[in-house]
């Protein structure tokens, strides 16, 4: 038994598995503008529950400002020979910006682009409905956790001119499937 628990120890040190453990944000206090209420709710459990940085409700109270917007789309993905929709490409993007409180941009406006493809059938309407908010909720999960590891990269309040945080731009779509 103790040498199965030592080998799948050995083996996940060796793929550079790692615990989260605990942020050190260069911001003690953060106010989060315009996220939508679940995405607000998970990212002030990430935030408050991996760091000793606070969410506060006032611009005034904070050292940083995070605004968040985000959205959503739905596009054809596959057809049938009947031109009928077979697959669905679901979309879903998370837009933030990180500045000061003296309006330092200390996160350029940036942008965590996900996708999803999923199958689609007239006859399981309701279930594919439903496996889509599913998925959507994936993605947004997904993005938070994302954004709660790109807020660690920021390092000073006050960066130097060579120090700042360079803007992500989003990643590839999924490629149109060969007719």
């Amino acid at each position: 038994m103790f040498l199965v628990l030592a080998c799948g120890v050995s083996v996940l040190s060796a793929c550079g598995f790692q615990l989260r453990g605990q942020q050190d944000y260069a911001f003690k206090r953060l106010v989060i503008n315009g996220a939508p209420a679940p995405v607000a709710a998970r990212l002030t459990r990430m935030v408050q529950g991996g760091s000793d940085t606070v969410i506060v409700s006032s611009a005034a109270n904070a050292d940083a400002i995070l605004n968040v917007s985000e959205s959503r789309g739905t596009g054809v993905l596959t057809l049938s020979s009947l031109g009928v929709v077979e697959e669905y490409e679901l979309d879903y993007a998370l837009n933030y910006s990180l500045t000061g409180k003296d309006g330092t941009v200390l996160i350029p406006p940036s942008s965590i682009h996900l996708n999803r493809a999923m199958t689609y059938s007239d006859q399981f309407s309701q279930a594919k409905a439903a496996e889509s908010d599913v998925l959507f909720a994936d993605m947004q999960n997904d993005a938070v956790d994302q954004l709660t590891r790109r807020l660690g990269v920021v390092h000073s309040l006050h960066p130097a001119p060579g120090q700042t945080v360079p803007g992500i731009s989003p990643r590839a779509p999924l490629p149109p499937p060969p007719l």
